[in-house]
């Protein structure tokens, strides 16, 4: 230290002294710039993760919020399609609700069966022994259409139906049979069953749904349909006599 302060130079020994402080110095100021940088770095880091979070939690309150809107949403209307299977069981119980009446009646008439067969097979011919018939008509260009008018008193009130009908593919000399297409919901069958030479049975079987109109008396439709089918079949068996 004498010598630096009278000016005379240094010894080794003591310049390597004097070099060792600035290096000192420099690896101190060295050191706090390393501290500085890494403090930085942890600051950045720390900024980068506190930024990171932020957005995540930006993005899942985003899609918290478009999930909660598109959940408050009113959905859409549901629109099932009906299989033709499931259309075909609803109509199946719809008829069965209908209320439909089925009447029988048969008799002994002394006609062979091809004789019977033949008069009823000539549907124009029927208001001769059903007298609730008005009339009965062939379609025109339609031999397997027929048109039925309908009138009778009952309960107090005349009555007045119309309805078409189709005729459907017969067996000669055994069956007839028909249901109705448009109007007076109804279907039935005529059998002819041989009883020897000149005689046969003839048996009628006819359903008909209860019109509206009659609902209230829907009960008594029954009987009072067989009276009127009876009545036309003994007509029937009177006709065939004189034919």
């Amino acid at each position: 230290m004498s010598s630096i302060t009278s000016g005379t130079a240094p010894t080794t020994k003591s310049a390597v002294c004097f070099r060792k402080i600035p290096k000192s110095a420099t690896f101190s100021s060295m050191l706090y710039r390393s501290s500085s940088s890494s403090s930085s770095r942890l600051m950045l880091s720390s900024l980068s993760s506190s930024s990171s979070t932020t957005s995540a939690k930006l993005l899942n309150s985003n899609n918290g919020s478009s999930i909660s809107s598109s959940s408050c949403s009113s959905p859409k209307p549901f629109r099932p399609v009906m299989h033709r299977r499931e259309a075909d069981r609803l109509e199946e119980e719809r008829l069965r609700q209908v209320q439909w009446q089925d009447v029988t009646v048969k008799m002994v008439v002394d006609a062979p069966a091809s004789v019977a067969y033949k008069l009823y097979a000539d549907r124009e011919l029927f208001p001769k022994w059903m007298p609730f018939l008005s009339s009965v008509e062939a379609v025109e260009g339609s031999p397997d259409l027929s048109r039925y008018l309908v009138k009778f008193e009952s309960f107090g009130k005349n009555i007045e139906y119309h309805f078409l009908a189709k005729n459907l593919q017969p067996i000669p000399d055994r069956k007839l049979h028909w249901r109705s297409i448009e109007g007076f919901a109804n279907r039935g069958s005529v059998r002819f069953f041989p009883r020897g030479p000149s005689s046969c049975l003839v048996e009628i079987n006819f359903s008909f749904e209860v019109p509206h109109a009659l609902a209230p008396v829907a009960f008594l439709m029954k009987p009072f349909m067989e009276k009127l089918m009876r009545g036309g079949l003994e007509h029937f068996a009177a006709f065939v006599k004189t034919s």
